[in-house]
C-alpha cells in the first residue's frame, strides 16, 4: 500500500472517522498537507482540516468532507480482476481500494489534496482545501464556513466518477409526525394510533406519487422516505410517531413542503408535526461558467467524455452555495452507488485520473 500516488488516499481511509469521531483523520490530513508543501495547514474552530496553497486575492475553495457513516471496513487493495463488490466489475482492469470513506467522500477529498499539491502556488490565486466534519449528520463543519470565506469558485467533493460533473443536489426536510388516539379496547374496532400513522404515511406517499406523475427527471420529483416508527400508550391514550424525510426539487423549498405536509394530514383530528434537523433547499449550479468550462477541458485532456449529472441526495453544496453565490460544481472519483454500503471501494485507476483531471482544471482556471 506504499504507492506514492495513493499515500493521501490510503492514509485518510485507514483513519476511521465516523461523524463525531473525525479528530485523528483531521490531524493526519493537516500534517499530510504540511508535508506536501501547503502554504499553511491547520484545524479550524469547528474541527475542520484546512490547507491553504498560495496567497493571491482570487480564491478557489475545494470543500470535501472527512467524516463517514458508521461501519468500519478493513482497508485493503484488491488486485485487478479480483474485486469483491459485484457492482465494480466495470473496474476489473483496475486495483480496488476497499475501506469506509474510500468513495464517500475521502476519495474526492484526497483527490483535492493531491491535485492542489501538484499545482502548487499560482500567482494571484489561493487554493483552500477543506475536510469538513459532520457532513453525514447536520453539516456542522460546512455551516461554520459560510461566514469565513467568500470564494470566487467552489468545488465540492462528492463521488460522481472522474469524467462527470454534478450540477445539482436536491433539498431535504425532516419531520416527526405523531398521531394520537384515545385508548380503546382491541375488540372495539376503533383505529389505533399505529394504524393512523400508517394511514398518514400512505397519504404522504399518495400525494408525492400524484405530484411526480408529470415529472420525468428524478431531480424534479418529491422523494419522501419513512425512516422510522415508534408507538406507545399510557393507559389513557396511544401515540405513534413517524420520522419522515423528503428530498425536495428546486421548486419546493422546505417551508413549502412543511405547509404541504400539514395540509395532507389535516384528515387527522389529533396529530402533531415537528420540524427536525436542518432543512435545506435544492441547489442547481450555473452550467455556463468558466469553472464548468475548465472541467470540460480537464476531462477531455485526460481522454474522457464529460457528462453532467443531477443528484437525488443533499450535500454541503446546499449549505454554502446559497450564501457564497459563486460558480460551483461537485466533483470527485468513485461510484456513488457504493456509498454507505459494506462493499465501499474505489478504483485506483479512476482516482489517479481524477487527480490529474483536477490538476488540469485548476491550471486552466488560474491561467
Amino acid at each position: 500500500m506504499k504507492n506514492e500516488q495513493l499515500e493521501t488516499l490510503i492514509g485518510l481511509v485507514e483513519r476511521y472517522s465516523p461523524s463525531g469521531s473525525e479528530r485523528e483523520a483531521v490531524e493526519w490530513l493537516v500534517e499530510r498537507m504540511k508535508s506536501l508543501g501547503y502554504t499553511e495547514a491547520f484545524v479550524d474552530e469547528a474541527g475542520n482540516a484546512v490547507g491553504v496553497m498560495g496567497g493571491g486575492p482570487r480564491q478557489v475553495v475545494l470543500l470535501g468532507h472527512i467524516d463517514t457513516v458508521p461501519g468500519e471496513i478493513p482497508v485493503r487493495v484488491i488486485p485487478a480482476g479480483l474485486d469483491m463488490a459485484e457492482k465494480t466489475t466495470a473496474h476489473s482492469t483496475s486495483d480496488m481500494l476497499y475501506g469506509r470513506g474510500s468513495v464517500d467522500a475521502k476519495g474526492p477529498l484526497a483527490c483535492f489534496t493531491d491535485a492542489v499539491a501538484r499545482v502548487g502556488a499560482v500567482e494571484g490565486w489561493q487554493f483552500v482545501v477543506i475536510g469538513a466534519v459532520e457532513e453525514e449528520r447536520d453539516s456542522d463543519g460546512a455551516r461554520f464556513l459560510v461566514d469565513k470565506y467568500r470564494p470566487d469558485f467552489l468545488i465540492v467533493g462528492e463521488p460522481n466518477r472522474w469524467e462527470r460533473v454534478a450540477l445539482g443536489y436536491k433539498g431535504s426536510a425532516w419531520a416527526d409526525v405523531t398521531v394520537y388516539k384515545t385508548q380503546s379496547h382491541t375488540a372495539s374496532g376503533e383505529q389505533t394510533a399505529a394504524e393512523g400513522a400508517v394511514e398518514a404515511w400512505l397519504a404522504v406517499k399518495a400525494y408525492a406519487d400524484a405530484f411526480n406523475a408529470s415529472r420525468s427527471r428524478v431531480f424534479d420529483k418529491l422523494l419522501p422516505t419513512l425512516h422510522g416508527m415508534q408507538s406507545g400508550q399510557d393507559g389513557f391514550k396511544q401515540w405513534a410517531r413517524l420520522n419522515i424525510g423528503c428530498r425536495l426539487p428546486m421548486d419546493i423549498p422546505p417551508d413549502a413542503w412543511y405547509e404541504t405536509l400539514e395540509k395532507i394530514l389535516t384528515i387527522f383530528d389529533k396529530i402533531s408535526i415537528e420540524r427536525t434537523g436542518h432543512p435545506l433547499p435544492a441547489w442547481e449550479c450555473e452550467k455556463n461558467s468558466s469553472l464548468v468550462r475548465a472541467f470540460l477541458y480537464g476531462i477531455r485532456q485526460m481522454g474522457g467524455t464529460p457528462r453532467f449529472v443531477y443528484k437525488t441526495g443533499t450535500a454541503d453544496l446546499n449549505v454554502v452555495a446559497p450564501v457564497w453565490r459563486c460558480p460551483a460544481v461537485v466533483y470527485g472519483p468513485g461510484d456513488s452507488t457504493l456509498d454507505h454500503t459494506p462493499h465501499e471501494c474505489i478504483s485506483v485507476t479512476e482516482y489517479v485520473q481524477a487527480v490529474q483531471t483536477l490538476v488540469e482544471v485548476l491550471k486552466r482556471l488560474a491561467a
